[in-house]
């Protein structure tokens, strides 16, 4: 099958590549290579999958719509993963209209080219983001929680990517699944995310930084536990006209202070912490309900946070030494 990948050059957006092309598919790869994160782990993550054969990619910004579609109606793929977006809650905060620009242009750019493959095309999956869900009360989120009172310009985006696929489906029949992310975690990952800084600073002797003073959870997702369901839903085919949102996460909620101590172990290093109150944006703890995602694809996370990250460790040793 021919899978369009935005985003294959960012941390969801490289495995998923891996997987698709070790599964026999062909990849049409898109990324900006944008500089919110150092660009090298960019490069090289791209560098591991342009060696395969069935891959080609293109560094195209999605927001410039015109060239996107130039590039990818002629290749005509049979299925979308659009996983492009403007990541991070608090430098929404400091950029907004990289929100605005990626995450809604970039998105109405993906669905126009959903509408102009017509039905060559079997389905569209896209990222969207526990942070829909905003300082919910009840947990675990199910997807019927309410997701209309977002912390950040980013959950209000991906809240916004969610409502218009609903209406491109309903308009044009487009077959499209939104995936609610629940903090995904592993090797390559983003030097935004918590467990990341939290190594760099480790390594160098450095305090971290703990906001809430540690009063916060967090339902860690090892990217395996995502990536496989994940590779399975864009080769399937559901009816046209039907659009579904799930969430995707392990389904168990650790502690901040739970996840810096099996950090700790991971790298042999104690942490000296500088306890912070909240940022802005943030939200106390996240807890995802996957039973539509079992009922549906037998969705089964298996992966635990002590495994998951001495095995981010070993990478993120490894790519301290090379970079």
């Amino acid at each position: 099958m021919k899978i369009l990948v935005t985003g294959a050059a960012g941390f969801i957006g490289f495995h998923t590549s891996q997987a698709l092309l070790a599964a026999g598919h062909e990849v049409m790869g898109i990324d900006n290579l944008n500089t919110y994160y150092d660009p090298r782990l960019k490069q090289a993550r791209l560098d591991q999958l342009l060696p395969h054969e069935n891959f080609q990619f293109h560094k195209l910004d999605l927001a410039d719509t015109e060239a996107v579609h130039a590039v990818t109606l002629p290749w005509k793929p049979e299925a979308i993963c659009h996983l492009a977006a403007q990541a991070g809650v608090r430098y929404s905060i400091e950029a907004p209209f990289a929100y605005a620009r990626s995450n809604l242009l970039g998105h109405l750019t993906i669905l126009e080219l959903a509408r102009g493959l017509g039905d060559g095309l079997r389905h569209l999956v896209y990222a969207s983001s526990s942070s829909v869900y905003g300082e919910q009360a009840e947990v675990p989120f199910s997807e019927e929680s309410a997701s209309e009172a977002p912390e950040s310009l980013y959950a209000a985006t991906k809240r916004a990517d969610e409502l218009m696929s609903a209406s491109y489906t309903n308009l044009y029949g487009i077959p499209a699944t939104g995936l609610r992310f629940f903090t995904v975690y592993g090797p390559w990952g983003r030097p935004d995310m918590a467990y990341w800084l939290f190594a760099e600073r480790m390594m160098r002797g450095d305090p971290i930084k703990v906001f809430n003073h540690g009063e916060m959870e967090r339902d860690f997702t090892y990217i395996d536990d995502i990536v496989e369901p994940l590779q399975r839903m864009v080769v399937d085919a559901p009816a046209r006209g039907r659009h579904e949102v799930y969430n995707i996460g392990g389904s168990s909620p650790e502690k901040l202070m739970d996840m810096i101590s099996t950090l700790e172990r991971a790298f042999g290093i104690e942490a000296e912490k500088e306890m912070l109150p909240m940022q802005p944006g943030d939200v106390t703890r996240t807890y995802a309900n996957v039973d539509k995602l079992v009922r549906d694809y037998d969705y089964r996370p298996g992966i635990s946070l002590e495994h998951g990250l001495t095995q981010f460790a070993t990478w993120f040793r490894e790519w301290n030494q090379q970079s």
